[in-house]
């Protein structure tokens, strides 16, 4: 009976996790990619302001994941606000049409989901432990996933009726709702996170840790330029093409996709290993989707992009925690800071190669690259 309950309470936060992720990354923060078109067809952004304020999230990302490392106290009020912020802010975007007030949005959303990728994940990693079941961990990090997916197929819906980009908004925000309401009573209130009684000594950054940041750096500025304006390439390339418009759930779809495969092959290579892999399936994929011209070369794209996507953020973790055990929350935060400056910096090269070039395809060559370079950090495991 015993077991029983602790299984059934694994599952519950397991659940709880993942949809928390599905709503503050999935949804509150990754809506905004096909949100783009429709929002320049409506003349609210343009490509390089869509640019601009994408970077915005990003800067808001790397702030609240900063934050989220260092908090010692009301650190479940940050992980609540995390979650019910992106849920309201993403329905506060229905009444705005300014690139300036978008772009003040989607910095808070940004921070929200920073807050709630660290604390989530710490949350769950140490309650799932203490279940005896920490292999479902690894199921938490398809949240993202799903939630592109789910926000990717609602898109396409949304277009076929020619909803607008507030009524969108609105539509993506009262998904959220329904999706964080039934698991709200399940997440930690005050005093339910774990802090140790003793602090463990400082982390020192030996070189594979360094190797490990700089690679999960260049990560995040490789996938994010598809990642933000996939739906827009595909826009631009096929505008009056229906399939064009399944790229972006494709690509949520193969995230999830991704997370399995790399549950599957755990037993067949070490965890360094796996990660170089993926990121280098991502950088194929990035490489695919700027140079083939048809609809099969951006699904394609789209498939060994996102499948890398998650396994990538879910291997990386992992990796720091076989390096670093006892440093999870804070090396998670470092961690997931560093993905942000390289989240940052992407759409920073995209406006630029937007506004000289009016283009966006040399800048996913420079994306392509830096995953080449971030995989060949983790390829060895030397000292």
């Amino acid at each position: 009976m015993q077991t029983l309950r602790a299984s059934a309470g694994a599952g519950r936060i397991a659940l709880s996790a993942l949809l928390s992720l599905v709503v503050a990354m999935g949804i509150g923060r990754f809506a905004f990619t096909p949100q783009v078109p429709l929002m320049i067809a409506e003349h609210q952004l343009t490509l390089t302001s869509a640019s601009l304020v994408a970077a915005l999230n990003y800067l808001g990302y790397l702030c609240g994941s900063f934050d989220a490392m260092r908090a010692r106290r009301r650190v479940e009020w940050r992980l609540q606000a995390g979650v019910w912020g992106a849920v309201a802010l993403t329905l506060l975007a229905a009444w705005l049409n300014h690139p300036w007030l978008h772009g003040a949005l989607r910095f808070l959303i940004g921070w929200a989901s920073g807050w709630a990728m660290v604390l989530v994940a710490a949350w769950s990693g140490e309650q799932l432990q203490k279940h005896g079941r920490p292999a479902l961990l690894a199921m938490v990090f398809a949240g993202p996933g799903i939630g592109i997916f789910l926000s990717g197929m609602l898109a396409v819906m949304l277009n076929s009726y020619h909803f607008t980009a507030a009524g969108a908004w609105l539509a993506y925000g009262a998904m959220a709702l329904l999706l964080v309401a039934p698991i709200a009573i399940n997440l930690p209130r005050r005093g339910e996170l774990h802090r140790p009684e003793t602090a463990p000594a400082p982390l020192v950054l030996n070189a594979r840790l360094k190797r490990l940041v700089w690679s999960y750096s260049l990560a995040g500025f490789g996938y994010i330029l598809p990642a933000t304006f996939l739906s827009q390439l595909a826009a631009t390339r096929f505008p009056h093409s229906l399939f064009a418009q399944f790229v972006w759930p494709i690509f949520g779809g193969a995230a999830v996709v991704g997370i399995g495969l790399g549950i599957l092959t755990r037993r067949l290579a070490a965890t360094h290993t796996r990660l170089a892999i993926a990121l280098w399936a991502q950088a194929l994929g990035v490489f695919i989707g700027g140079l083939m011209p048809g609809i099969g070369g951006l699904v394609l794209g789209a498939l060994l992009t996102g499948g890398g996507f998650l396994c990538v953020v879910q291997l990386t973790l992992q990796y720091g925690r076989e390096l670093a055990p006892q440093h999870a929350r804070y090396l998670a935060g470092l961690l997931t800071t560093g993905y942000a400056i390289g989240q940052l910096a992407g759409p920073m090269l995209s406006s630029l190669s937007s506004l000289f070039l009016h283009r966006l395809d040399p800048a996913l060559y420079v994306a392509g690259a830096a995953l080449l370079l971030a995989g060949g950090l983790v390829w060895r495991r030397a000292a």
